[in-house]
């Protein structure tokens, strides 16, 4: 019975200590990607020009292209970023640049059919006077459901 306790204390203990802590700068990062996403959905072109760099680019599926036509096409509606769900995210700090992996199924409407894929986002911020400012947003669709 003892051993037991034991047992089940130290499995406790070991699965506390796996999961990773992010530092303040990286879970402001996460925090400012989960807002952007829901920005996205919200269609709230305002708050995305003021995060998107003015020399940001956008990779998709479809193409590239820059700021101004991200902001067109999301005030425009050909692309409706409905719903990202986020299941891995991870954030590397490199002096000014933050590099953020999230793995999503995104719910998207484009050119007015409703699509859900699950992608690999890159997402590159550059802190600019004290804000950090969206440089890239990259999707890979991924084959397989769990990005294996």
């Amino acid at each position: 019975m003892k051993t037991t306790g034991i047992l089940l204390f130290l499995t406790f203990i070991a699965s506390q200590l796996s999961f990773a802590q992010n530092s303040p700068a990286e879970q402001e990062i996460i925090n400012l990607s989960k807002e952007k996403w829901q920005w996205m959905a919200d269609k709230n072109a305002d708050k995305l020009a003021d995060l998107f760099h003015e020399k940001s680019v956008f990779v998709h599926m479809g193409g590239s292209w820059g700021k101004e036509q991200e902001i067109n096409i999301i005030r425009g509606g050909g692309i409706w970023y409905k719903k990202a769900d986020i299941h891995d995210v991870s954030v590397n700090i490199i002096d000014n640049t933050a590099i953020l992996l999230n793995r999503i199924t995104l719910l998207a409407e484009v050119g007015g059919n409703e699509v859900t894929n699950p992608f690999m986002v890159a997402e590159v911020y550059i802190k600019q006077g004290g804000s950090w400012k969206l440089g890239s947003l990259s999707f890979t669709r991924l084959t397989t459901p769990g990005g294996q």
